[in-house]
């Protein structure tokens, strides 16, 4: 086993993958994740999102305290200096503990000479602390959001934006689904009371449970044996607005990693049911959740765009188009979204998103229905793509979702709700 006085280093790593690379977190911290005790995996974890969330501070930071930035193969310790900081601001790990620990993070990266140096500006920000974190508070920074970001949701969201910054800024709710092929939701919610741990329902979603406290899932009752599941509550909406029915042919596009298409099956265990992804590594995890569940659906690699090519001419009563996006509404939960994306993508996206609407719409039913859904708050993503989509499809008719002038439901991200989400449910006439 790693001994833990390597976790800062490995942190410092991980991050930087992140922000020069482009990985994403979710790829770059499950290889270093397994290098490590049980006990320290958690560290790691907090460590690694918790630099991502406050990111921009923490770079202010070093920018007022160091008179010129480490460039090249120097650039680790960089976003080891980050990770010093990130607990001696937000962690209960003892300041003494956390400088040693980080400055013998040089060590195990061969950076042994810069030792005095992480020393030096990690003492300097505990000498200045107040005035620093004082002057801060004035910087646009402070909303821990690259400024293109927090300009579209000033566009977007003018009254709204700053809780949704704020809600952004959180961990997130751990969110569950109860499987009713099981139990009812009341029923599981006993079961969890029995083990010792509150749940509280959603006003909207009969399958949520969101945890008081987040646990393991080792601990939820039953997981082993697909009672519950880990998912959001507003991805759990897009299952309770596409109302799939038994003896249904329903299409999960873009269906990776397979939480909605195990919660089609749970409400239309009879349904037949495709789940599509163009992502072939990311398919392996539609498997393990079918798997887990002890459920079958027909799992293709595809791409939206070219659907002709993985099922032919088949026509589909249901589908479910969980498009690509920008993932601007699950910040809080993969806060490695700020870095990665750019303000050009957005552009991108919707061309996309349009491609595969177009795409598909020709493999509905006559009388069918279509939900489209994105975790993305931006309105280029989600009602303005469907508004266009509407003019440009005659035979598609907006459901109870939203009007003309402003189709379809906008979830925003908040503590005790779901992620930030988009739906809007068309129907072909």
């Amino acid at each position: 086993m790693k001994k833990s006085i390597n976790l800062r280093s490995m942190a410092a790593q991980a991050i930087e993958q992140v922000v020069e690379k482009g990985q994403s977190l979710s790829t770059v911290l499950p290889p270093l994740q397994h290098k490590v005790s049980d006990k320290d995996k958690a560290l790691l974890q907090e460590l690694c999102f918790g630099v991502l969330r406050t990111f921009s501070q923490l770079e202010w930071l070093i920018n007022k305290l160091m008179s010129r930035p480490m460039t090249g193969k120097q650039r680790t310790i960089h976003y080891l200096i980050m990770v010093g900081f990130y607990q001696l601001l937000y962690t209960r790990i003892p300041p003494h503990a956390a400088l040693a620990e980080t400055v013998e993070g040089a060590v195990a990266i061969k950076r042994m000479q810069f030792k005095g140096l992480i020393n030096g500006v990690l003492r300097q920000f505990q000498r200045q602390q107040e005035e620093l974190l004082a002057e801060f508070a004035e910087q646009d920074a402070r909303y821990l959001h690259p400024m293109w970001i927090l300009k579209r949701l000033q566009a977007a969201w003018p009254q709204q934006w700053q809780a949704i910054v704020e809600a952004n800024n959180e961990r997130p709710p751990m969110w569950l689904r109860v499987n009713r092929q099981h139990h009812s939701r009341d029923e599981w919610l006993s079961l969890l009371e029995e083990s010792g741990m509150t749940g509280h329902i959603h006003p909207r979603y009969p399958d949520a449970v969101r945890l008081e406290t987040p646990a393991p899932v080792s601990a939820l009752p039953g997981f082993d044996q697909g009672w519950v599941t880990v998912q959001d509550a507003s991805a759990q909406g897009c299952v309770e607005l596409l109302a799939p029915q038994n003896g249904e042919t329903i299409l999960d596009l873009c269906a990776a990693p397979g939480g909605k298409t195990t919660h089609i099956l749970e409400a239309a265990p009879q349904a037949a049911v495709m789940a599509v992804d163009v992502d072939a590594q990311r398919i392996s995890h539609v498997y393990d959740n079918l798997k887990r569940l002890r459920m079958k659906a027909d799992v293709k690699v595809g791409d939206g765009r070219f659907p002709a090519q993985w099922c032919g001419d088949t026509q589909f009563d249901r589908i479910l188009l969980d498009a690509p996006c920008s993932a601007t509404g699950v910040i809080r939960r993969h806060p490695d979204i700020k870095w990665l994306r750019r303000d050009s993508d957005i552009a991108e996206l919707a061309q996309l998103q349009s491609e595969i609407l177009d795409a598909i719409w020709p493999h509905l039913k006559s009388g069918g229905t279509l939900l489209y859904a994105t975790c993305s708050i931006l309105p280029e993503e989600n009602s303005e793509q469907i508004r266009a989509f509407l003019a440009r499809t005659p035979d598609a008719q907006l459901d109870g979702t939203g009007s003309a002038q402003t189709p379809g439901i906008q979830n925003l991200p908040g503590a005790t709700e779901g992620d930030g989400f988009f739906y809007a449910k068309l129907i072909k006439k």
